[in-house]
């Protein structure tokens, strides 16, 4: 293969797939709310499954929700290759994050059928259920329980803020599936996405050949105090949780501010407080802490220091915290086999890259631990994204999609 015989998708289909998909969830006019399993959901999954039958593929669906869209291979004996990213949204979410790399999986099936070309393996489009946390925690929920880091069990007993539990929700909307969850064998997995940073963006590079991620690990904590008056109890005697969780707060952005120039980065994106009443000291709060870094060594310093912070926190405030693991991830390698297929069909299509660590959390990583995966990032204008006006640019995003295309391809008629 080389750059004059190369295959290429179909740009303006591809930008009316995601056009189709920024109607549905729409919010603040430029972005999407999109939450998993909602009546939104339903409707993107709904048209989703709808494209795919008419290009073609079989659909499953597992007991998770994830959707995997087969278009058959000339030996149906061998796994597929697998193209994958998520449909769901942020409360406050863009029209790219996750909704690009599952239409261009879609386009690449388009592409394949336009020029009538079989492959030996299958490929399979997989829509995973529920990356973005946004709505059930954790995050990655679909690719965890299909690599079986997250018990179904668990999975589906999941509440929301308003007590609805994820199971029923995922029956209420029709993608309660029946097939086994992660019974299901991939050649490989290929996950094309917005980068979520500004480096490509800035370098004025296109294309971001994703060869790890940052270790990454949320906390859950838990903060008791006690309820007292906020008028009549002395300041000494008081054991306000809310005050404990504003020191925690404070140390762990820190402890990001002190580890910046090693790229680590600590966040607190989620407080709950009870009884959250004017009058009353606050006698419980429940807390995520969220922290990464691009090295394992930087990574156990930046553990240690927060749970310094976590103590100091306990005794300034007089209350007690526990703290359990929520999730991590991003100590799963991407396989050298398919980052070396992305950079030498780079190379075979003239198109510059750049070798490069995630910073954010994507179902790739659970992927990674049960077939050999690789990313693609393209670029997101000034890196902003989880953002309603997350944008990107159509002409510096077509050179990722059409090294998908043509890796996909190739891994898809190797003869070993």
């Amino acid at each position: 293969m080389n750059a004059e015989n190369s295959l290429k998708v179909d740009a303006d289909r591809l930008w009316a797939t995601i056009d189709r998909s920024a109607q549905i969830g729409r919010f603040r006019d430029t972005g999407l709310r999109r939450l998993a399993v909602s009546s939104e959901d339903k409707e993107m999954r709904d048209l989703f499954v709808a494209w795919v039958r008419e290009d073609g593929c079989a659909v499953e669906v597992d007991a998770v929700g994830n959707i995997f869209a087969r278009r058959p291979g000339s030996d149906p004996n061998l796994p597929p290759v697998a193209i994958g990213s998520h449909l769901d949204t942020q409360i406050c979410g863009g029209r790219y994050d996750g909704v690009l790399g599952v239409m261009c999986g879609l386009e690449v099936i388009r592409t394949l059928n336009d020029r009538s070309i079989q492959t030996r393996r299958a490929i399979e489009v997989i829509v995973w259920t529920n990356e973005e946390g946004a709505r059930f925690s954790p995050p990655l929920m679909g690719s965890l329980a299909f690599a079986h880091r997250l018990p179904l069990a668990q999975a589906l007993d999941t509440k929301d803020d308003a007590g609805l539990r994820f199971g029923d929700e995922l029956e209420r909307i029709g993608y309660a599936g029946k097939a086994p969850l992660g019974n299901h064998p991939l050649d490989c997995y290929f996950e094309l996405h917005i980068e979520q940073a500004p480096h490509l963006d800035r370098e004025g590079c296109d294309i971001g050949i994703v060869v790890g991620g940052y270790k990454t690990l949320a906390l859950r904590i838990d903060i008791r105090g006690e309820t007292s008056h906020s008028g009549g109890t002395p300041m000494a005697d008081r054991r306000n949780a809310l005050v404990g969780a504003g020191y925690l707060i404070a140390g762990v952005n820190d402890i990001g501010l002190a580890y910046a120039a090693e790229r680590g980065r600590t966040t607190s994106p989620r407080i709950e407080c009870f009884p959250n009443l004017p009058g009353i000291i606050p006698e419980h709060v429940r807390l995520i802490v969220d922290f990464r870094h691009p090295d394992t060594a930087g990574f156990d310093r930046m553990h240690a220091d927060i749970k310094q912070a976590i103590a100091a926190a306990e005794a300034k405030a007089r209350v007690a915290i526990e703290v359990t693991e929520g999730w991590s991830w991003g100590t799963s390698l991407f396989a050298p086999e398919c980052i070396e297929l992305l950079k030498a069909t780079a190379v075979e299509l003239g198109i510059p890259y750049r070798e490069m660590l995630s910073q954010a959390g994507h179902d790739a990583y659970a992927v990674a631990e049960l077939a050999p995966s690789v990313m693609i990032f393209t670029p997101c204008r000034d890196g902003i994204s989880h953002n309603t006006t997350e944008e990107i640019d159509r002409a510096r995003t077509l050179p990722g999609a059409n090294l998908l295309l043509n890796a996909a391809l190739k891994r898809a008629n190797r003869s070993s």
